[in-house]
């Protein structure tokens, strides 16, 4: 297959060279054509046709040096592009002849003295025709440079230059408070590196920047170099490695030269774990360019070789397949975990996406921050963003809490169903299934804290329940999981306790519940098996390094384990039914309410809590009226059939 493509790519090469050739060849076919055409005469030939009266035009060309005159001109009969041409003795009497056979037969004479003492001349009939020639063999060159551009820097670095427009500081990145201070002194030793030589300190070579997507890691790099103000080289992981052997070390190379040229610099790798995996893993050998890559990348860094003044930083959330040899000190001898926002950090990074946003009155960026716990940076600018794009399909001047709410669950679920028609049997099992997750989150202290309730279906629920913890703790308690399970099972109780049924809608919970019980039991040391840790909290990360793995405990173990996760999840199961059946009024106030309302927020639903009922309904606000006060603004309205009609296609109604 190499041997086609290596045939096809010089036959493709050779064609404008091919072409070339051929207009050179008809050049001189013309000009041959041209000269084929000329007739040339004897002394005694030219005289006999002039005296027999068959010359039409003659011209004389006198040359300075020469002994001959040349003598061309048209005979009776010729074409166009047809001549003759004779010498002639230089002498009076041939051309006293000449000029009495013009004078009698009155054809046209000109005579020309010395041509190639015109300069122009000599340019035009000699160089002319050469700088044409060289123009083409030149155009077809560059052309068919350009076409081949991408093998002749097969081996040169794809790092590219940071421009200054593209500029970012320290005032541009929120939310990474420590994570500045770490990276700061590196800024200090690029703008002053004697401060750091006189006392015989060693600045780190490298750092990785590690931690969730969306937290800003690759922000953090480039404000760095703009606060440092020195050249800014960045590149992706996966830029070096390619199909032929030896091209991703030859690129590393060549991206370590460029970075010397301009020392003191940064190079910034992003995504490094598609070059740095671990090496001698996997089924079947290792991948010998990827491995040759990170060889050399590894004698780059701390080799044979100095790299003075060049300072690597690399991003990527997979610490864990990352090679041992990058770690080490002398290479990426310092870490930065690059962890998601607390809740000043995310009101802190809502100010900066902010910024270009209209907001209406009474929003504030602290209690959005309070409600987005587990979000990201660029969960946050998504948000605002979905936030802003609603407010323009809905005709709005500002952003109001209406679309910040619908936003969240979009970034959260995906968009809601509207459209999606199911039974009033299935409402009914949806609203008693998010209500009984409401009721567990009010009771227990400890159990995430209910900020939204629904039963608008969103991706593949029926309903969805915004569930966040009351407090962000650095560390959870055994009560805390117990609670946050007890929660979890609230919405499989409450369809036992009412219905006496359990439907397929809990398996989401359930997932998340059997997550935390069996990190208890075989992580965190939180079971009757006593404080030891059976499992690592990560999965297998190699097929070749894991395949063999053996198992730390026997099978007896394994049982022991089974039958503790069983003995939690019963305990809970069995605080949620006491806590459903003691709250039974609750829930259906709860869950008739949602029927009503489709979707309760959290000042709602303590309203609900400590009044027994919903707060006065405004129409001006369509969306917080129930479905029987929108049905009676429809009828006044005219719209037909509004009995029969969804929340969703009510609002759009009236508001069309």
């Amino acid at each position: 297959m190499n041997n086609n493509m290596n045939k096809k790519t010089i036959k493709k090469g050779l064609l404008p060279y091919l072409f070339l050739v051929i207009i050179m060849l008809g050049i001189i076919y013309v000009f041959n054509i041209v000269n084929n055409n000329v007739h040339e005469f004897t002394y005694d030939e030219f005289f006999d046709k002039l005296e027999k009266e068959k010359v039409t035009e003659i011209e004389i060309v006198t040359r300075g040096n020469a002994y001959t005159y040349e003598a061309s001109g048209k005979l009776e009969g010729y074409k166009e592009n047809e001549s003759f041409f004779v010498r002639l003795p230089l002498s009076e009497e041939v051309m006293k002849k000449i000029v009495d056979a013009s004078d009698s037969q009155d054809f046209k004479l000109t005579a020309i003295a010395d041509p190639e003492s015109s300069s122009f001349w000599v340019i035009v009939v000699n160089v002319l025709p050469l700088l044409v020639l060289v123009v083409l063999a030149f155009w077809f060159f560059n052309k068919q440079l350009a076409g081949n551009k991408s093998s002749m820097d097969f081996g040169k670095s794809k790092a590219r230059l940071n421009s200054d427009k593209d500029k970012v500081t320290f005032e541009d990145v929120a939310g990474l408070k420590e994570e500045k201070e770490e990276v700061k002194e590196l800024i200090d030793f690029l703008k002053n590196p004697k401060k750091f030589q006189k006392l015989g300190a060693r600045i780190p070579k490298g750092v990785l920047l590690f931690g969730p997507p969306g937290t800003g890691k690759t922000l953090l790099a480039r404000a760095v170099a703009g606060e440092a103000d020195v050249p800014f080289y960045f590149i992706s992981g996966s830029d070096f490695v390619e199909l032929f052997v030896g091209v991703g070390a030859s690129r590393v190379r060549d991206m370590f030269q460029q970075a010397k040229r301009n020392a003191p610099c940064l190079i910034f790798i992003d995504e490094i774990d598609a070059v740095g995996r671990q090496r001698g893993t996997g089924l079947g050998g290792g991948h010998d360019e990827r491995e040759q890559t990170l060889n050399q990348l590894l004698t780059e860094m701390d080799g044979f070789g100095a790299n003075e003044g060049i300072i690597i930083i690399a991003a990527t959330n997979r610490p864990d397949v990352l090679d041992p040899a990058l770690l080490r000190p002398g290479r990426f001898d310092r870490q930065v975990t690059v962890n998601l926002p607390d809740v000043r950090g995310r009101e802190e990074i809502l100010a900066v996406h902010a910024r270009n946003k209209v907001l209406a009155e009474g929003i504030t960026l602290k209690n959005l921050a309070k409600r987005t716990p587990g979000f990201s940076g660029a969960d946050l600018e998504n948000l605002l963003n979905e936030a802003a794009l609603l407010a323009v399909r809905r005709n709005k001047d500002a952003i109001t809490m209406s679309e910040i709410d619908e936003a969240t669950d979009r970034v959260l679920m995906g968009p809601a169903k509207t459209s999606h028609k199911y039974s009033e049997n299935d409402r009914k099992l949806v609203a008693y299934h998010e209500a009984g997750h409401a009721v567990i989150g009010i009771k227990l202290d400890n159990a995430n804290d209910v900020q939204k309730v629904t039963i608008i279906p969103r991706g593949s629920a029926g309903g969805y329940n915004m569930m966040v913890p009351t407090e962000e703790k650095l560390c959870s308690t055994k009560t805390d999981l117990l609670e946050q399970i007890t929660g979890l099972l609230g919405g499989r109780t409450a369809e036992e306790v009412v219905f006496g049924e359990i439907t397929t809608g809990a398996h989401n919970d359930f997932e998340k519940a059997t997550k935390i019980v069996r990190a208890m039991v075989t992580e965190y040391g939180m079971s009757d098996l006593g404080p030891l840790q059976f499992e690592q909290p990560s999965g297998s990360v190699f097929l070749g390094r894991d395949y063999n793995k053996a198992q730390h405990f026997s099978n007896e173990v394994a049982n022991e384990i089974d039958m503790e996760m069983r003995k939690i999840i019963n305990q809970c199961h069995k605080q949620a039914t006491e806590i459903i059946k003691k709250n039974r009024d609750l829930l259906k106030l709860i869950a008739e309410t949602l029927l009503e309302y489709e979707t309760l927020t959290k000042e709602q639903i303590d309203y609900l809590v400590e009044n027994g009922r919903m707060p006065e309904e405004d129409d001006d606000n369509l969306e917080s009226l129930s479905i029987t006060r929108l049905r009676e603004l429809a009828k006044e309205k005219g719209i037909k059939n509004a009995s029969k009609l969804s929340k969703a296609e009510l609002l759009k109604e009236l508001d069309d």
